[in-house]
């Protein structure tokens, strides 16, 4: 019989071993790690959900073999998976991907707690991290879904399971027909609601992923089986969410891998990654304003014309954790305080008389010719003032990202450390980073050791 699309995919995933990964690819792996552990950190304290998680996760008890990050104890890997991803994603700080997608908090997670809970390395789980993320983003080039203000679910949801499954079989070593066992039952856990962008709900999108696809892995291992052709079958994976599914971007799975080309965008600001560019842009007339020794006072009228992303065009977000989905309210932040950091999201700064003020100034058009994708689109601002002058600002792409200079090693830094200040000593936070930058030949015990560390432990 001819070999069909999830055979060949397995096969593909399963032959890439430690060899395949280049010194550039395990550059970024440990640059990921670093960058998702400090986020998930500063998430747990940062904001509410992981801490009613954490508390829901440690009233249910279960075998304390993997750690749940920031909160001090340890759990089941399922269990730790779901607190984590929650905690790694719900600033919205993590890494931005092409096509748009949150592929570490859905990936890392399950990485983790497999190779702790079994007693691996760091080398199984800079391998486990990068083939995740890797089927993740073919499964997106490959569902032609580019646009991010056309997405009728929210990405992460949708391909985080079957990434997580991948990712925590490759530490249990699922051979080819337990990995499409594993990917068969991770397809069943898949979907999630672009209506819950905003809420606390959108954090568990990224945690419930990393969880299930984790336990398809474990259930496949134990002989529990789904359809093995479910990217073959006619009411499988594709037409239930990829109807125009091209096989040719799936099956291109492996080196050199997706961290290195497209590459990937670490986020400078804790928002959806599409506001990047108007607060690019509102940095930009922060800086203007000054110069002219000006404040938002002075602002007349202020128009965004932006790419058609109706979710974050939101002219008064319902609290500060919404501001993350509004070009409106990042925009205002950035001209108002000349800088968006976590502290911007607070309701006391959504709600503040100089931000409701400059908000009822300021209007969005959308652009139809602009395109969505974030290796394409842009932003402009146009400011009116009230002596009558005007300011411009255009965005073609924020710190970091696809279409601007590379960021510099100490600026990632610098995140890291304002993240991780929030959870650690200095001492810590420092052996922690040491750890992080070696992730990938760490020993089992040194793995605990860094665990422990982000744990609280």
């Amino acid at each position: 019989m001819e070999q069909g699309i999830t055979e060949a995919l397995c096969e593909r995933i399963t032959g890439c071993g430690p060899d395949t990964l280049t010194e550039e690819v395990r550059a970024h792996a440990r640059a990921l790690v670093l960058d998702g552990l400090a986020v998930a950190l500063a998430g747990t304290v940062q904001e509410t959900p992981p801490k009613i998680i954490a508390s829901s996760v440690r009233e249910q008890g279960a075998t304390p073999v993997a750690s749940v990050l920031g909160f001090g104890f340890a759990t089941s890997p399922m269990l730790a998976a779901y607190v984590n991803g929650a905690s790694m994603h719900v600033l919205d700080y993590e890494p931005m991907w092409l096509p748009a997608n949150h592929a570490l908090s859905t990936t890392l997670p399950a990485a983790l707690a497999m190779a702790e809970a079994t007693g691996a390395d760091g080398a199984a789980l800079t391998l486990a991290m990068i083939k995740g993320i890797e089927v993740q983003g073919c499964i997106r080039e490959a569902s032609g879904q580019w646009d991010p203000g056309a997405l009728k679910f929210h990405p992460p949801g949708l391909v985080g399971p079957i990434s997580s499954a991948v990712a925590a079989g490759s530490i249990l070593g699922l051979d080819t027909g337990q990995l499409a066992h594993a990917i068969g039952i991770a397809a069943s856990r898949c979907g999630s609601v672009l209506a819950n962008a905003g809420t606390m709900t959108k954090c568990t999108h990224c945690g419930m992923a990393a969880s299930l696809g984790l336990e398809a892995a474990q259930l496949a291992e134990k002989g529990f089986d789904a359809n093995p052709a479910i990217f073959d079958d006619p009411r499988g994976y594709p037409a239930a969410f990829f109807p125009d599914l091209s096989p040719g971007p799936l099956l291109a799975f492996g080196a050199p891998y997706r961290v290195t080309e497209p590459g990937y965008a670490i986020k400078m600001y804790p928002s959806q990654f599409g506001t990047h560019f108007t607060i690019t842009a509102g940095l930009d007339i922060h800086r203007q304003l000054a110069e002219q020794q000006l404040d938002a006072s002075a602002i007349d009228r202020a128009v965004l014309t932006t790419p058609s992303m109706p979710y974050v065009d939101r002219a008064a977000p319902a609290s500060g954790l919404a501001g993350k989905f509004s070009w409106q309210y990042t925009f205002a932040c950035a001209v108002l305080d000349g800088a968006v950091t976590m502290g911007s999201f607070e309701d006391d700064r959504r709600f503040a008389p100089d931000m409701e003020a400059l908000l009822e100034r300021l209007e969005v058009t959308s652009d139809p010719t602009i395109s969505g994708r974030f290796d394409e689109m842009h932003v402009t601002a146009r400011i009116t003032l009230a002596n009558g002058a005007s300011l411009q600002a255009r965005t073609d792409g924020p710190p970091g990202s696809w279409r601007a200079a590379p960021l510099a090693r100490p600026a990632h830094l610098a995140k890291v450390r304002d993240c991780l200040d929030k959870v650690l000593s200095p001492r810590d936070r420092e052996t922690m980073i040491a750890l992080a930058q070696r992730v990938d030949s760490l020993e089992p015990e040194e793995l605990e050791q860094l665990l422990a560390l982000a744990c609280g432990r």
